[in-house]
């Protein structure tokens, strides 16, 4: 006999309601989007009565996880930038001097004094006054040389020391260049991964491209310019003793010092030590906040060594001046007036709330290591994803009208069960793909016409089954049963080897075949669901309902 438990029946209509409650974001796609954006701007500081207006055009108690668009269905910005690798040299041989220097200072009986000579951007030269000691002072140098970490760069030294007259000229080794190359390009494929997720965008497409290139593809962004403004910003933070200060822009720097500007105060330039006590590599943390006055700030916080270095200059340079700088600009340069442990602080300067609030986000991202030159650069516009979007309306539309059209026509009222289901269908459909945060592509949406016209297959074997067993003269209830019996091994097996397809395209493929995978996966599951369970539900509540003593399939 025809029979489901209670606690089964509300379990598949609980299911439907969810299913369709997260669905119903999409329905209002650009409502939910602008109160999205403006709850995660609210939630970074940035919070205004335009804000508020605009976060409560969706009501917190429903849902508003939307189905992300694709570049081809949204338009948005496709840049390709090459990583200028060679940059990180420089920074290297810098941040190796102060440990060359002291460790020949212990040599001074027999190299001399030491001074840094100018030199090419990645090598350092050092100069000593007994170039009889130049063999000692070539060992020194050469033990400060570490292991290359990589396994192609097994047994080899990260710099290498020669000899030139009374000079000594270390640089990167070709092991050490090589794997700082590919170290460059991974931490800038993170760094702008994590920059454009944090500032709000949706399903980014960031992959590297040959040795030193990547490519960047962000939908909803309006211009190239914009996502230009987001990830081009090296924001690179350090704390740097100042050597002096003073109005003229070509002053003289020496050996190991850099002349920089002022951000706040016109025509002040500091020189500055160009090796940094302190880096923005070493921050954990850093969050909008305000300064004792009411005014914009950052408020930082360093990692255990960050915290220890600082502590312990701040300590040893009470009253002294302390540039905070900002890709190569001071923005605060305060005299330390008492020790600093813990590691905290707070940036101060002239900001807005959303500049205080940007430069947040950058110093949490971290500092790209290396300046990108951008190859490419091309908007997509909205026009183009408008059209893709609206054949693929058109042929959902043109599908799904068939299908319910050919299923009433052939079964009945059992094909209206089954239309009722396929209609489930595609918003259970929906609402996993916003539960899940799935992007839709134009090929994720030939995927969903695919599905529609799959979705019944279960049903036309359950109601040709049932078919059958009315011939062999079994009663209704009976034949109904029997007819989900009989057919649900063929529904399992078609539906397994095809779920099994998605899989591996979702497994191998990339960008569109992904997409495609996904829509197909979920769509396989779901009419699974609604043909098995909800179809034979409604069903059961029907015939319970009329008891008819015979039935037309």
């Amino acid at each position: 006999m025809l029979q489901i438990d209670t606690w089964k029946r509300v379990l598949i209509w609980a299911v439907c309601v969810i299913g369709l409650l997260m669905a119903l974001p999409n329905a209002f796609y650009t409502r939910v989007e602008q109160s999205n954006d403006a709850k995660a701007a609210i939630e970074l500081g940035v919070d205004t009565p335009e804000m508020q207006a605009e976060a409560g055009q969706w009501p917190n108690w429903l849902p508003s996880s939307l189905v992300n668009l694709g570049l081809d269905l949204r338009g948005g910005a496709h840049l390709l930038a090459e990583v200028q690798v060679g940059d990180v040299y420089e920074s290297r041989m810098d941040a190796m001097w102060p440990e060359i220097r002291d460790a020949l200072r212990d040599e001074r009986g027999t190299v001399g004094t030491i001074r840094r000579q100018d030199s090419a951007p990645d090598e350092i030269r050092v100069r000593i006054s007994q170039p009889e000691g130049m063999s000692r002072a070539l060992e020194v140098v050469r033990g400060l040389a570490r292991q290359v970490q990589t396994l192609t760069g097994v047994g080899a030294t990260d710099i290498e020391a020669r000899a030139e007259g009374d000079t000594i000229i270390v640089r990167l080794s070709e092991a050490e260049q090589l794997a700082s190359d590919d170290r460059t390009v991974r931490q800038s494929l993170e760094i702008i991964r994590r920059r454009i997720d944090e500032v709000g965008t949706r399903e980014p497409t960031i992959q590297r491209q040959g040795t030193d290139r990547i490519l960047i593809q962000v939908p909803g962004i309006g211009s190239a310019g914009e996502l230009k403004e987001i990830i081009g910003t090296t924001a690179q933070l350090t704390f740097n003793p100042v050597v002096s200060r003073g109005t003229n822009p070509d002053a003289v720097a020496g050996v190991g010092e850099k002349v920089v500007p002022s951000i706040d105060e016109d025509g002040v330039y500091y020189t500055l030590d160009a090796a940094p006590v302190v880096t923005g590599e070493e921050l954990v943390d850093a969050q909008p906040a305000f300064d004792q006055n009411g005014r914009p700030a950052v408020n930082f916080r360093f990692n255990t060594s960050g915290a220890r270095k600082f502590g312990d200059y701040t300590l040893e340079n009470i009253g002294a001046p302390f540039a905070i700088v900002l890709d190569d600009e001071v923005i605060s340069a305060p005299v330390i007036q008492s020790h600093i442990p813990g590691g905290s602080g707070i940036i101060t300067g002239n900001f807005t709330v959303e500049e205080s609030t940007n430069l947040a986000v950058l110093l949490r991202a971290g500092a790209l290591p290396a300046g990108l030159e951008f190859l490419e650069e091309r908007t997509i516009g909205p026009e183009l994803g408008q059209d893709s979007i609206d054949a693929g309306k058109v042929a959902t539309i043109v599908a799904f009208v068939a299908v319910l059209f050919f299923m009433a026509l052939s079964y009945g009222l059992f094909g209206v069960f089954a239309n009722i289901a396929l209609i489930l269908n595609v918003g259970l459909l929906f609402g996993l793909l916003s539960m899940i945060g799935a992007t839709l592509t134009l090929p994720g949406i030939a995927g969903i016409v695919l599905t529609v016209g799959m979705a019944v297959d279960a049903n036309v074997l359950i109601f040709e089954r049932i078919r059958e067993e009315l011939k062999s003269a079994k009663g209704p209830a009976r034949a109904i049963e029997l007819g989900y019996e009989k057919a649900l091994s063929a529904i399992l097996d078609a539906n397994v080897t095809t779920f099994i397809t998605a899989v591996i395209l979702f497994a191998m493929g990339s960008g569109p075949v992904r997409g495609f995978a996904i829509t197909l996966g979920l769509g396989i599951l779901t009419s699974v669901f609604t043909a098995i369970f909800v179809t034979r539900l409604m069903i059961v509540m029907w015939f319970e309902r009329r008891r008819p003593k015979t039935i037309e399939v």
